[in-house]
């Protein structure tokens, strides 16, 4: 299940940055006196009673202000409270019950999202101040916080994590592989999923953004059941712009965390961004198989070395990730949708692929004595034996006698080795290494 999000906001100035730090136990946020310091979102996780969830701080909210700067910070705020399953709002006792607050706390209301009052600054150990009582008079009950000294962080911890979703809830059926479909705005992932329901299930817009949530949608083919997720960008009337490609980011991290398959959209109009390469990076991150779909192949102006160059594109700025393959598709007329499906149903099950401890050591025994492993100082690395720990991904524990001298790009080496001889296309690998004694 995907981690359940909780939104931070309040006007600016009021400690939402210091709560945020406090409560994710790092100093992500920058944190100062000026208003205004936090213009975007910034998101961490934070971990309560064995539960954790996604934290978004926002810039602060200034209801009435014309300031551009201010404008577009209070609309970051309402693009978390949207994304949120609970909201904080902060307070700041030592101001008072503003105007702002009033304004803010009835926005809030109005989202109909769950929502906790934390009265921040309350510095002084014991009773709350006088001033604390005075934020009663707004229809949410208040709780005394000291966010810098984490004083009533538990209560505040308590009350938004009793409004959240259980992540406990029981997983999809293991038959039906879930496929997230991510990328940057507007390169077709609701269009490929309308496309393959049959039905217009996603709004589909040249707008970027159109899709807010994460749309599920359950389909049965001749290649198996399927869940697919059509992942949100932002709804915006004016081009594409940085925040909302961030908040694209947010939402594609969100949708991977419960996916089995990722399906890594690209557009062939534009060819390969630097967007797309950060939201690939969050597949690899979470150790989930990919699958790159480049989109809008009917639409391209070919010769016979279009596809080979393309490709060579793919392979040059996806070079983290170049077990994945790539298909080109076309959301719109259907191209080669056949030709995907078959590769999700794969890289499902090189994820899922375990291999026999003696096989595995077979194939290092091979690796190291074609290429000895590397020294330092006179010393060098022995691996003793490999096995596999664990599937989705497929994970590795080595045991050697130095951890240091273990190099990436011997390690490197050793995946090649493996993915020579057992076929894990499509899904990343991990190593653990781990020390023993050569005694």
């Amino acid at each position: 299940m995907p981690q359940p999000v909780i939104a931070i906001v309040g006007r600016p100035n009021v400690g939402k940055s210091t709560l945020f730090n406090k409560l994710i136990g790092e100093r992500l946020s920058i944190v100062d006196d000026t208003p205004g310091v936090t213009r975007d979102r910034i998101y961490g996780v934070v971990e309560w009673s064995g539960r954790s969830a996604m934290l978004i701080d926002t810039g602060g909210i200034e209801p009435q202000s014309d300031d551009v700067i201010l404008s577009q910070m209070r609309e970051q705020a309402q693009l978390a409270i949207e994304t949120a399953d609970a909201v904080i709002m902060v307070v700041d006792v030592r101001s008072g019950l503003t105007a702002s607050d009033e304004e803010v706390a009835h926005m809030l209301l109005r989202s109909r999202k769950p929502l906790t009052l934390c009265v921040n600054k309350c510095d002084s150990i014991g009773d709350p101040p006088p001033e604390f009582y005075e934020f009663y008079r707004l229809p949410i009950e208040p709780i005394a916080v000291s966010s810098v000294h984490g004083h009533g962080t538990g209560d505040l911890l308590d009350d938004v994590f009793a409004h959240l979703p259980d992540s406990d809830a029981p997983d999809m059926d293991p038959e039906v592989i879930s496929v997230a479909v991510i990328g940057r705005p507007n390169v077709g992932k609701s269009s490929l999923v309308n496309r393959i329901v049959g039905e217009d299930r996603c709004i589909v817009s040249d707008i970027a953004g159109t899709t807010r949530d994460s749309i599920d949608t359950r389909i049965e083919n001749s290649h198996g059941m399927f869940n697919l997720i059509d992942t949100a960008g932002m709804r915006r009337k004016s081009k594409v712009t940085e925040d909302v490609e961030r908040y694209s980011i947010l939402r594609a991290r969100m949708a991977i965390e419960r996916c089995d398959v990722c399906v890594l959209m690209l557009d062939a109009q534009t060819g390969v961004t630097e967007q797309d390469t950060k939201v690939a990076g969050l597949a690899l991150d979470a150790g989930k198989p990919c699958v790159i779909a480049v989109n809008k192949w009917d639409a391209i102006e070919k010769d016979t070395h279009t596809m080979q160059n393309f490709r060579r594109d793919i392979e040059r700025d996806f070079a983290f990730m170049s077990y994945a393959p790539s298909v080109f598709i076309s959301a719109k007329t259907g191209q080669r949708l056949d030709n995907l499906f078959e590769n999700i149903v794969h890289v499902a099950n090189t994820c899922a692929t375990r291999i026999k401890t003696g096989l595995l050591n077979e194939v290092l025994a091979n690796a190291t004595a074609r290429v000895q492993p590397p020294t330092d100082k006179g010393r060098r690395l022995k691996i003793f034996y490999m096995t596999q720990a664990s599937v989705k991904p497929p994970t590795f524990v080595f045991f050697c006698n130095n951890a240091e001298l273990f190099h990436f790009s011997y390690q490197r080496y050793l995946e090649n080795r493996l993915r020579e001889n057992f076929d894990f296309s499509g899904t990343p690998i991990r190593f653990v290494i781990r020390e023993r004694s050569d005694k």
